[in-house]
């Protein structure tokens, strides 16, 4: 009885440790939001940066940036973002007038998101000018 218990605490430490190896992404906006808060078409171009690190043992590659509409445009990094290393995000919102409200979802290698796949929200609220 004594090795199952044995064997079994070996096979779970090893599944745990197979799951932290790889690439990891934090991002450094609280909750990953940013928010626009109240601005206006004249005095804001609209682009926004998520910055984050990869903070795996692995290359973390993005492999696409999801839009739930056109009126908010991702760019993403084109190369892998090494271990230890930063990388961003870039969002240009078209800063029509009324609230922002938008998901950006980011595909990548990431294991510490499921499936690699991390939803980014904008906010806040574009007044006429």
């Amino acid at each position: 009885m004594k090795n199952i218990a044995t064997i079994i605490a070996i096979v779970l430490t090893s599944s745990f440790g197979f799951a932290q190896n790889g690439p990891k992404i934090e991002f450094k906006a609280k909750d990953n939001t940013i928010d626009y808060g109240t601005t206006s078409k004249k005095s804001d171009n609209g682009v926004r940066s998520f910055e984050f690190t990869n903070t795996g043992n692995a290359p973390l590659i993005i492999t696409n940036v999801l839009s739930t509409c056109g009126c908010a445009v991702p760019t993403k990094p084109t190369e892998p973002i090494m271990p230890g290393k930063t990388g961003k995000i870039d969002i240009k919102y078209n800063m029509t007038p009324g609230p922002i409200r938008k998901t950006i979802t980011v595909e990548s290698n990431a294991v510490n998101y499921e499936d690699g796949r991390i939803p980014l929200k904008i906010k806040g609220e574009v007044i006429a000018d």
